[in-house]
């Protein structure tokens, strides 16, 4: 491959590189699975009125809409907190529960997981022009034997790459609208979307909406 010939001719940047990008993904991925998704806790129920603020919620939202309690770990819910019951928490700006990282992506996780799907995107891309400079197509059973299991990483690869940029590409929408996986998925089930007289009462414009996000 591209990189191989590389090393091998003492250029040793470019593989440096891809190797540091593996490095980050691999421990963004421990990093965005191991850490609090954004757990509401007991202790935290008198703050709740207070912590919209940080779920970028406006004053467009019903008045009407309370507070619940959630019948399964008795704690009261901020809006747009929802419990999972596979990790039995109800989470902060509750986006949805990956299987592949095995956490829910919420309030606290959910901008290192689109970092975490950038890099993993970079890292697939370079690692999939890796492997087709690695191959060269013969009609032939030997090249078959000699080649299959790099073909296989190479429609790997292009699978992976597909759904990490589908998805990436997904939640940088919702992002820019200001909503979740869970609510856009949702609306008419979630009361305080039901009840509203705006369709999406957190949007504050494209600009405001990736800016209190990543920043």
């Amino acid at each position: 491959s591209d990189l191989q010939k590389q090393e091998e001719r003492g250029e040793l940047l470019q593989p440096l590189i891809f190797v540091l990008l593996v490095l980050c993904s691999v421990l963004l991925y421990f990093k965005v699975s191991l850490m609090d998704p954004g757990f509401v806790k007991s202790e935290e129920e008198m703050e709740a009125g207070n912590s919209e603020e940080q779920s970028m919620v406006i004053p467009q939202v019903p008045s009407n809409i309370k507070l619940r309690r959630c019948g399964y770990c008795m704690v009261k819910q901020p809006m747009r907190a929802r419990h999972c019951q596979l990790c039995q928490h109800c989470v902060r700006r509750y986006d949805h529960h990956c299987p592949w990282i095995e956490n829910c992506v919420g309030e606290k996780n959910h901008p290192l997981f689109i970092a975490y799907l950038s890099v993993q995107l970079v890292v697939l891309l370079w690692g999939g022009h890796a492997a087709w400079s690695g191959l060269y197509f013969e009609q032939s059973w030997d090249w078959l034997q000699h080649n299959i299991f790099l073909l296989m990483s190479f429609l790997l690869i292009v699978i992976f790459t597909i759904v990490v940029l589908l998805l990436l590409i997904s939640h940088l929408y919702l992002i820019s609208c200001n909503t979740t996986t869970w609510e856009f998925m949702s609306h008419h089930h979630i009361s305080y979307l039901r009840h509203s007289e705006l369709e999406n009462p957190f949007d504050q414009g494209v600009i405001r909406n990736l800016w209190r996000f990543f920043c």
